[in-house]
């Protein structure tokens, strides 16, 4: 037998897939999908009708759910597309720092540090305002495919 040890390099998460097959025919307006490797939510489903061919088609129309740019596809009823797992979060918001990272109480008693300020003008200016007056502020954080970003905001009182 070897005396050697083995050392591995671990490079790999657990191995949870950031996506989950399901059949175009089933989703439906509000679901999620990705679209040219973004996930989006649907905002318009349209099917045809099975046409020469056999394959009625699904045609997609979905907002990506980090940048808000708008996406399209046509998938095959009968055909499965690739769904992201979308994850909401709620964390308190302890810091917002002078580069525009914020710092977030986990529900363990750790802190997040590494969330950017949303790009969305009106949230932000709520988050910076409401964080300015010494409220008690409460992010929703929304995750999908290694990506996360602010989507909510809640006023929980003065602290």
């Amino acid at each position: 037998m070897s005396d050697e040890e083995h050392h591995f390099e671990s490079k790999a998460d657990a191995g949870a897939s950031k996506t989950y097959p399901q059949q175009a025919g089933t989703i439906r307006k509000n679901g999620y999908i990705v679209i040219k490797n973004r996930p989006c939510k649907v905002v318009e489903v349209s099917t045809s009708k099975t046409g020469k061919h056999g394959h009625a088609k699904c045609h997609f129309v979905g907002i990506d759910i980090f940048n808000g740019k708008k996406l399209e596809d046509i998938v095959p009823s009968s055909h499965n597309c690739d769904v992201p797992h979308v994850t909401r979060t709620d964390y308190q918001l302890i810091d917002i720092s002078e580069d525009g990272f914020v710092s977030l109480l986990t529900e363990n008693g750790n802190t997040k540090d590494d969330l950017k300020l949303p790009t969305d003008d009106s949230l932000l200016t709520q988050i910076k305002d409401g964080f300015g007056e010494g409220k008690d502020l409460v992010v929703t954080v929304m995750s999908s495919m290694g990506e996360e970003q602010i989507c909510a905001l809640k006023d929980i009182g003065p602290k």
